[in-house]
């Protein structure tokens, strides 16, 4: 079974830096691209920051030269820098991965969430 964990949220002020961690455990044959996704209270889940199995990386037009997404894949972790944050990024922070369970297939797992909060 295959599971997701994300660490590092946390409160911190405005200005402030957090770096969430998301590891996959359990049996697979690959962690292949990755997904940061955040939701705020009454908004719809989006996406922050990309990255595939070579990576290359994506980032959402709002976290660009701030966040900055990278992988282990050695250690089957990838993580989220995330640096002058902004009251508007207190989220739920959720780690999205494909991976190969099995064969060619890839299955697509969520981790259960972090929540940054940023005060002013």
């Amino acid at each position: 079974q295959v599971q997701l964990v994300e660490s590092g949220g946390g409160l911190v002020q405005a200005g402030g830096s957090l770096r969430l961690s998301c590891v996959a455990s359990g049996s697979f044959i690959s962690l292949d691209a990755v997904g940061w996704h955040r939701q705020a209270p009454g908004k719809q889940r989006e996406l922050v920051a990309h990255i595939a199995s070579g990576g290359s990386t994506n980032y959402a037009d709002s976290v660009k030269g701030r966040f900055t997404i990278s992988r282990d894949n050695a250690k089957n972790t990838v993580v989220l820098q995330m640096n002058s944050l902004k009251p508007e990024d207190t989220a739920v922070y959720y780690c999205g991965a494909t991976l190969r369970v099995g064969g060619p297939a890839q299955l697509h797992y969520w981790g259960k969430g972090t929540q940054v909060t940023v005060s002013l």
